[in-house]
């Protein structure tokens, strides 16, 4: 099946409305238990935890964007591709960091991760909030912030992350862009290599295993190996403003 291409989509008003979790067959929550041993059978740093997942979205055309959601874990992903399955897709945040001289900074997920060897700015899954809190663009914000901090060792206040467009990547799974204040770029390489030597001394890789600053969409395309299917579109978005 071939993937649709990524969209970008300016919002003026977001909203979220909490469901229920989708009801499986005895057979597809075999199988999908099967899938996910399998998977962390091939990568065991996987880990079923919590995750916000998306089960609907509604656009009108005055810019409003309702996103329906859901508690699940992680191993709901082994669903993708079972026949007759319910369809789960993910949500996300991601961090368009950009240094002082116009350049944006992007990272090479590690062999460790879900998404080995692709370039994608700071973020991550997004975390349902504890408590049986709602979720907001408040939760948001503060989930961009601990990924970009956790992944770049760029630590900034959370209040100062401006939302940005709403992406869909070409599987499905939604994502909310924040754009950060612009630091110096001799910073941003030696938070990140502080970091990493850190974390490879704790005997945990980084998630990043390299970080590029780009100054254009010639330049992202120029980089070795695969894009994360937004990354592009929001690339070009951010240098075209």
């Amino acid at each position: 099946m071939t993937s649709e291409p990524a969209e970008l989509w300016d919002v003026s008003r977001l909203r979220f409305e909490e469901t229920a979790p989708p009801v499986l067959t005895a057979r597809q929550r075999t199988a999908m238990d099967h899938r996910w041993e399998a998977a962390v059978r091939v990568n065991p740093t996987l880990f079923d935890g919590p995750v916000a997942a998306l089960t609907g979205l509604e656009r009108d055309d005055a810019g409003g964007l309702l996103v329906s959601w859901t508690r699940l874990t992680y191993r709901f992903r082994a669903l993708r591709g079972l026949p007759d399955a319910p369809a789960v897709s993910g949500l996300f945040v991601a961090v368009l960091q950009p240094c002082d001289d116009g350049r944006l900074l992007v990272g090479r997920m590690s062999p460790t991760t879900s998404a080995p060897g692709v370039w994608q700015p700071p973020g991550g899954t997004l975390e349902p909030p504890g408590g049986g809190a709602a979720l907001d663009v408040a939760v948001l914000r503060r989930h961009a912030a601990r990924e970009l901090a956790e992944e770049t060792g760029s630590d900034i206040p959370t209040d100062a992350l401006v939302p940005g467009p709403v992406v869909r990547d070409a599987r499905g799974s939604v994502g909310f862009l924040f754009i950060a204040p612009p630091r110096p770029a001799r910073e941003l390489r030696e938070r990140y290599a502080e970091l990493a030597r850190t974390e490879i001394a704790s005997g945990v890789g980084p998630e990043f295993d390299r970080v590029e600053l780009i100054g254009s969409l010639a330049e992202l395309r120029a980089l070795p190996g695969p894009l994360a299917s937004y990354l592009e579109p929001a690339v070009e978005r951010f240098f075209g403003s």
